[in-house]
């Protein structure tokens, strides 16, 4: 008899510092910079993303994650650091739905 192990479905949990390397990368290509532009420490208004863009980063990052975010982090997580601390939070916190192979 196998051991129960997670099928290819279980929601895989990131890091803190994954996500910043992936929001960096994203908000770098839609302002049209490179990544080391960027400063984790800077509020995101401070490089112009408007709300589309943000709405647009967001989306691809719940894609990337497997559950929602709320628009609101954005506001009271102004910079990536911050932003990608609260989301891995998120991200350890959301219930998974595991499949068990046997």
């Amino acid at each position: 008899m196998s051991p129960l192990m997670p099928d290819s479905t279980t929601q895989k949990i990131f890091s803190t510092e994954e996500i910043q390397v992936w929001l960096t990368s994203h908000l770098a290509e839609q302002l049209g910079v490179e990544p080391d532009e960027i400063d984790i420490q800077e509020p995101l208004d401070s490089y112009g993303l408007d709300s589309a863009q943000a709405m647009l980063v967001m989306s691809q990052a719940e894609k990337l994650l497997g559950f929602q975010l709320s628009p609101l982090l954005l506001w009271h997580y102004p910079t990536i650091e911050l932003l990608s601390q609260r989301i891995a939070e998120e991200s350890e916190e959301t219930p998974k739905s595991e499949v068990f192979e046997i």
